[in-house]
């Protein structure tokens, strides 16, 4: 080899070399980026894959739980109406009317039901199964403004009623019987034990939680379809397949009541009103819930409602109620109406059209 060519060689040898590290330098650096880019990925991944977990879990104790969305922003005020302490029942005969009071409340059926010991005038129900711990349970349809409210204009009759008149409008709807002796120990007993119970209620004046929670009008109408899911889901081990209930022991009462049937409420008790109903079941059901732990949506609500009242029941002749329409219940479910709108509509909604409507009417009337 000629002493010329050394050079072009040496030459070629150190650009060979300058790229195989530059070569290497790349492929160093690219597995580095690959190597972090797979840590952060994986990382990333992970914090995904726990936040969907615990999504998925708030999803699932939402189905089968107390619901966050359903108990977002709610709670009971420190100063809601509660019932007065036992210990408030006065030693006398006066104290053992309102005990008696709360016994026929609890136990209406073994004193008025089909056995009654008083009287057989009633379907079997007892007061306490839609005024629930004795009408004294938050939402529960309480007695809390009960005999402070009286007397008053009934917007069903039209005329000035009396509490004894609201105790018969129960008996004949939601007990689907008769109207008791107004004058005897038994209506005065209860009406005792329903003026010490709001005995600390001022006279005019709110009190949370009475009634049933008023819910949200959907923008849609209640579907008995989907209400019959919900019914199975949640209703039908305590309510029965068909709706019958289960009866006490003794056969003299209902353990769980019949939720339609020849037992239950007709269709002019206040239960019959999808709104009463679905407030009523929202805070109350499954047996055992409270407000605010709910564990119903309020769709289902609605729609559990509706199923329900789809349901055969005992008919109660309704023309002589809300003679003045104006004041009629915009889920009444029977005519006539102001609005122009059908009667299944006011039964199942959807109700923002005839809120709407009924704005429109209400300067004329």
């Amino acid at each position: 080899m000629s002493e010329e060519t050394k050079p072009d060689q040496s030459r070629q040898a150190l650009i060979y070399t300058a790229k195989s590290i530059v070569l290497v330098s790349l492929l160093f650096i690219l597995a580095s980026l690959i190597g972090i880019s797979a840590y952060y990925f994986k990382d990333a991944a992970s914090t995904s894959t726990q936040e969907s977990a615990a999504a998925g879990a708030d999803h699932g104790t939402s189905q089968i739980g107390n619901t966050k969305a359903v108990m977002q922003g709610k709670a009971i005020p420190a100063d809601a109406w509660k019932s007065p302490d036992d210990s408030t029942i006065p030693a006398d005969e006066y104290g053992e009317m309102i005990r008696y009071g709360r016994e026929l409340v609890k136990n209406t059926a073994k004193y008025f039901g089909p056995n009654g010991a008083v009287a057989r005038i009633s379907n079997g129900m007892n007061c306490q199964n839609c005024h629930l711990e004795a009408g004294t349970k938050t939402f529960g349809n309480n007695y809390s403004i009960f005999f402070a409210s009286y007397p008053k204009k009934s917007a069903r009759s039209g005329k000035m009623a009396e509490a004894t008149e609201r105790i018969a409008d129960c008996f004949q709807r939601s007990l689907n019987g008769k109207v008791p002796d107004l004058a005897g120990k038994e209506v005065k007993a209860m009406l005792a034990y329903m003026k010490w119970v709001g005995s600390e209620q001022e006279k005019g004046k709110k009190a949370f939680g009475t009634g049933t929670e008023k819910l949200n009008y959907m923008d849609r109408a209640a579907d008995p379809e989907k209400g019959l899911i919900v019914y199975h889901n949640k209703c039908q081990s305590c309510h029965g397949q068909h709706g019958e209930g289960i009866k006490s022991a003794d056969q003299l009462a209902f353990l769980y009541p019949p939720l339609w049937g020849p037992h239950s409420y007709n269709d002019g008790a206040g239960m019959y009103r999808l709104s009463n109903f679905a407030g009523f079941v929202k805070n109350n059901m499954p047996y055992g819930v409270t407000y605010p732990n709910a564990q119903l949506t309020d769709e289902e609500s609605w729609d559990v409602a509706a199923f329900v009242n789809t349901q055969p029941r005992p008919h109660k002749a309704q023309k002589t109620d809300y003679p003045d329409r104006s004041k009629k219940p915009i889920d009444a479910p029977y005519g006539p109406y102001l609005d122009g709108f059908p009667e299944q509509q006011h039964k199942y909604g959807p109700y923002p059209p005839i809120v709407l409507a009924l704005k429109d009417i209400a300067p004329n009337h």
